[in-house]
C-alpha cells in the first residue's frame, strides 16, 4: 500500500515537489501556496513570497506506520512553522549573486578610467617634447599649428568614414554658432605654439596655470557669474606663484610670456562662448563631436593665413635647403600632431565619465607631470625660487578646482 506523501530532495536548489498518487489515483495534500480543487505541482520557494510563513516538512519517524494519520499530518505542507536556516541561506545566496556583477563592473570602470588618465598624460608629454624639438629647428609656429590641425582633420574624417565614431548631421545654424569657437580655438593653439617656440616648456605651462583667473574674469563679464569669496581667494596663490616664477625664469622673454597669456585668454574665451552660444538643447553636440568639427574648421581657417604669413615651408626641398634632417623633422611633426589630437580626444572621453571638478583636478596633475618631465628631458635650469613659484601656482590651481564646487548659500527672505 502506497502512502500519500511528498517526495522531497535535500539538494542545494529547491526541487519541484509533486504529490504521489494513492491507490485510487487521487492526489492528497493541498498546496500551501494556493488552495485549489486540483492542486498543481509547486516549488517550495514560491511560498516564501507570500505573507504566510513557509511550509515545514517534518521528518517522520522510521517506526511509524505508513498508513498512520499522524504520519500524513507530519508530511502535510499545511503544517506551518519557521524555517530560518533554509530561508536565510537562500536570501544570502541571492544577495551574493546579485552583488557579484556590480563589483566586477565597478572594477572595470575604474581600470578604464585609470587607463584613460594615463593615456591623457602620456600623449600630453609626448606632444610637448616632440613639438618643442620641432619648434627648436623649425621656428615657424603657424605652419606647425596648421600641420597639427591637418593631421587632426585626417583622423576625424577617418573615424567618421570607418564608423569608429558616428558622423554628425550639422545644420547651418550650428556651423554659425560653432564658428566663433573655432576661431578662438585656432588662436589658442597658435599662441601656445608661439610660446613653446620662445621659452621653456615648463615656463609655458606655468603661465598657463593662470587659466582659472581668465575663466573667472570672463565668466563674470559675459555670463554674469560672480565668483564666491573662496574662488577669489584661490586665485591669489595662482597669480602670485606665476609672478614669482616669471621673475626668476632663466628662459624668460616677453614674446613667450605674452603668447602664453594670450593662449589663456583665447582658450577660456572658447569655454565661455560655448556656454553662451551652444545653449539650445536641440543644437547641442557632445564634446568629442564638437571638438572634431572645430578641428576641421580650424584647419580651413588657418590655411590661407599660413600661406600668406609663412608661405609653403614644410616641404622636403625647403627643409633640406635649411640644413635640417627631413625625415626626423617630418616624423617628429607627425608624432606631435597625432599626440596633440589624441590627448584632446582622451580628455573629452574622461570628461564624459567624471565630473568637471574631477577633470579639473586631473588637468592640474597633468600640468605638474608635464612640467617635471620637460625639466628632466630638456635639462632646463630651474632655481629654487622658480620651483617655489611654480609650486605655489599649481597649488592654487588645485585649490581653485576644489572650492569651485562650493555653492553660495541662497539668501533667505
Amino acid at each position: 500500500m502506497q502512502s500519500s506523501a511528498f517526495a522531497f530532495s535535500a539538494s542545494s536548489t529547491l526541487p519541484l515537489l509533486r504529490s504521489r498518487t494513492g491507490p485510487a489515483g487521487a492526489r492528497s495534500g493541498p498546496s500551501a501556496c494556493a488552495a485549489s480543487p486540483s492542486p498543481k505541482p509547486f516549488r517550495l520557494a514560491a511560498c516564501f513570497d507570500g505573507a504566510s510563513p513557509p511550509p515545514v516538512v517534518s521528518k517522520p519517524s522510521m517506526f511509524a506506520s505508513s498508513s498512520s494519520p499522524s504520519l500524513l499530518a507530519a508530511w502535510s505542507p499545511l503544517a506551518a512553522g519557521p524555517e530560518p536556516r533554509r530561508r536565510t541561506v537562500e536570501v544570502r545566496a541571492a544577495e551574493s549573486e546579485g552583488e557579484a556583477t556590480p563589483s566586477s563592473g565597478s572594477l572595470m570602470q575604474t581600470l578604464t578610467l585609470g587607463s584613460l588618465f594615463g593615456l591623457w598624460y602620456l600623449f600630453n608629454i609626448y606632444f610637448n617634447i616632440y613639438n618643442k624639438q620641432v619648434l627648436k629647428v623649425f621656428p615657424n609656429p603657424v605652419t606647425v599649428t596648421l600641420i597639427q590641425f591637418a593631421v587632426g582633420t585626417v583622423v576625424v574624417l577617418f573615424m567618421w568614414g570607418s564608423n569608429l565614431y558616428k558622423r554628425p548631421k550639422i545644420s547651418g545654424a550650428q556651423l554659425v554658432a560653432i564658428l566663433p569657437l573655432a576661431i578662438v580655438h585656432t588662436l589658442g593653439n597658435l599662441f601656445t605654439n608661439m610660446s613653446l617656440g620662445k621659452v621653456a616648456v615648463s615656463f609655458t605651462h606655468t603661465i598657463k596655470a593662470m587659466e582659472p583667473f581668465f575663466s573667472v574674469v570672463l565668466s563674470a563679464m559675459f555670463l554674469g557669474e560672480l565668483p564666491t569669496l573662496w574662488v577669489v581667494s584661490s586665485l591669489v596663490p595662482i597669480v602670485g606663484g606665476v609672478a614669482l616664477a616669471s621673475v626668476t625664469e632663466a628662459s624668460f622673454n616677453w614674446a613667450g610670456f605674452w603668447s602664453a597669456m594670450a593662449s589663456n585668454l583665447t582658450n577660456q574665451s572658447r569655454n565661455v562662448l560655448s556656454k553662451k552660444f551652444m545653449v539650445k538643447k536641440e543644437e547641442s553636440l557632445d564634446n568629442i563631436t564638437l571638438f572634431s568639427i572645430i578641428t576641421i574648421m580650424s584647419f580651413f581657417l588657418l590655411l590661407p593665413y599660413t600661406i600668406f604669413a609663412e608661405g609653403v615651408k614644410f616641404s622636403p626641398a625647403y627643409l633640406q635647403s635649411a640644413g635640417l634632417n627631413v625625415k626626423q623633422v617630418m616624423t617628429r611633426s607627425l608624432i606631435a600632431a597625432l599626440c596633440f589630437h589624441a590627448y584632446q580626444q582622451v580628455s573629452y572621453m574622461i570628461l564624459q565619465r567624471v565630473s568637471p571638478v574631477t577633470h579639473s583636478v586631473g588637468n592640474c596633475v597633468k600640468r605638474v607631470v608635464v612640467i617635471v618631465t620637460s625639466v628632466l628631458f630638456f635639462k632646463t635650469p630651474v632655481s629654487p625660487i622658480n620651483s617655489i613659484g611654480t609650486g605655489i601656482a599649481l597649488a592654487g590651481v588645485f585649490l581653485y578646482s576644489r572650492v569651485k564646487r562650493i555653492k553660495p548659500k541662497p539668501k533667505t527672505a
